[in-house]
């Protein structure tokens, strides 16, 4: 879903608590798909996790969320990045304006599987995982970059999600 879509309209991006609003031309929507009904998800939740860090980060556009499975994980993993294996979260930057900046899938089989790992919920590990996949589709890459994109997710960690949200993924 695009721009336009009933599930985008009207939508404002919001300010997080002790935040300055963004300005009324800084629209930021989050589409959330969920293309999985094994396990209950609090859509606005991620929503609002999604919408937060844009707000901090001053960025505006469009992101899709989509909620799946291990096995359409797993076939992108093996079709883009040769990996014959599902994952937690996969990104695919747009080319941002009206086109959407891109979008998030995570795989809720897999997420459910490494929370207990971590320490966290269900619910939690989503949370970790929409930030994470969010700072992807914004062109952050943890395995090429020096640690920018660890230090900018563990600041907004603590900040959005709290300690239960742990240390970033690549540091665990």
């Amino acid at each position: 879903m695009r721009k336009g879509s009933a599930h985008s309209r009207g939508r404002r991006s919001r300010a997080p608590l002790g935040a300055e609003a963004p300005p009324a031309s800084a629209r930021f929507d989050v589409v959330v798909v969920n293309r999985q009904r094994r396990r209950r998800v609090d859509t606005a939740r991620l929503r609002r996790v999604v919408e937060d860090a844009a707000c901090s980060l001053g960025v505006s556009g469009e992101v899709a969320l989509v909620l799946t499975s291990d096995r359409p994980i797993r076939r992108l993993n093996a079709r883009y990045r040769g990996k014959d294996k599902p994952n937690d979260v996969r990104s695919f930057p747009g080319p941002g304006g009206e086109a959407g900046l891109g979008d998030v899938l995570i795989s809720l089989d897999t997420a459910a599987r490494n929370a207990p790992r971590f320490g966290r919920t269900l619910a939690q590990e989503l949370d970790v995982l929409a930030l994470h996949g969010f700072l992807h589709v914004l062109g952050y890459d943890h395995e090429t970059d020096d640690g920018t994109m660890e230090r900018l997710e563990g600041r907004l960690r603590r900040r959005l999600l709290g300690r239960a949200a742990g240390t970033p993924r690549g540091l665990a």
